[in-house]
């Protein structure tokens, strides 16, 4: 391997967090024939190709993968002796992507993660609320919130709250339908609630001990549509209280019958000290816990 330019890291950091070489372009403010001379250059030192290089975009291959692991970490090394030796702080820059389970990423990190992307200019923050779980081996997110704490590969997990769940319906269905009294006043009731073999993870299975009622259901594959669905007046739903709050339509039925468990916020070990990562993950920790009355 041939010596190579260490500010060819630079570029090669901005494409791989843009996608796109225009892009990167812009944020290097370079040309973007230098940026591509620059990426060529790499390669051509590392005798390696880093980038597939399609219409869409450009997308990291194994070997770019493994060099960008290498990239970030000297990056926040040198933030590091930056802030040590001048004493100012580290400016957050570059992406970060959060995976959350659909119904907190739309419900409460939507608001609260972009107020944090406001502040910082040169920070994306990629917010990805889907009702899945999200590999931090293969970097689909740098920071992931789990319904189950994970216990395989190198991964680092704290709680992040838990948080619960009632039976709730709008204002117009109990005016249409009345309050059901005890479980058993469920039969013939239309519940809204998950597509059974959709659902990711066992915690999920919130409806489960209802079965024995008999209720007829009409079942929504995503937090968000159950939550409209009941809003609408379409029948009862379990929904996340800290969800059902910011809707005063909606009223709990049957309080004796709740749910509750725990969301853990997840890294991976190789970036969790990446100085923007680390200070998302903190900002993620501090908001739940100043609004910790929402989640129980």
């Amino acid at each position: 391997m041939s010596a190579f330019d260490w500010d060819d890291l630079r570029f090669f950091l901005a494409v791989a967090r843009a996608g796109r070489l225009t892009l990167a372009a812009r944020r290097l403010e370079a040309d973007h024939t230098t940026v591509s001379r620059r990426i060529s250059s790499l390669e051509n030192a590392l005798k390696a190709k880093l980038f597939e290089r399609k219409p869409q975009g450009y997308t990291l291959t194994e070997q770019g993968e493994r060099l960008l692991a290498k990239a970030e970490s000297m990056e926040s090394q040198a933030l590091a002796v930056a802030s040590e030796v001048g004493g100012s702080d580290l400016a957050l820059s570059g992406t970060v992507r959060v995976g959350a389970p659909d119904g907190l990423g739309t419900y409460f990190l939507a608001a609260e993660l972009g107020a944090l992307a406001e502040r910082h200019p040169d920070l994306t923050i990629q917010l990805v609320a889907l009702p899945r779980t999200f590999s931090l081996s293969k970097r689909e997110a740098d920071i992931a919130v789990t319904v189950e704490q994970p216990t395989e590969g190198r991964l680092v997990s704290r709680k992040l709250t838990d948080y619960r769940l009632r039976m709730y319906a709008s204002k117009g269905y109990v005016e249409r339908h009345g309050i059901p009294a005890i479980p058993e006043d469920l039969s013939g009731r239309l519940l809204v609630t998950y597509v059974a073999d959709l659902i990711y993870s066992p915690a999920l299975e919130y409806f489960s001990g209802l079965e024995k009622y008999g209720p007829r259901r009409y079942e929504c594959a995503s937090v968000v549509a159950q939550l409209e669905a009941v809003r609408a007046g379409v029948g009862i739903g379990i929904i996340h209280d800290y969800a059902a709050r910011q809707y005063p339509e909606l009223k709990v039925v049957l309080p004796e019958i709740s749910f509750t468990r725990t969301y853990w916020i997840v890294t991976h070990a190789e970036v969790r000290s990446l100085h923007r990562i680390a200070e998302v993950h903190a900002f993620m920790l501090d908001r739940v816990k100043a609004n910790r009355s929402l989640f129980m």
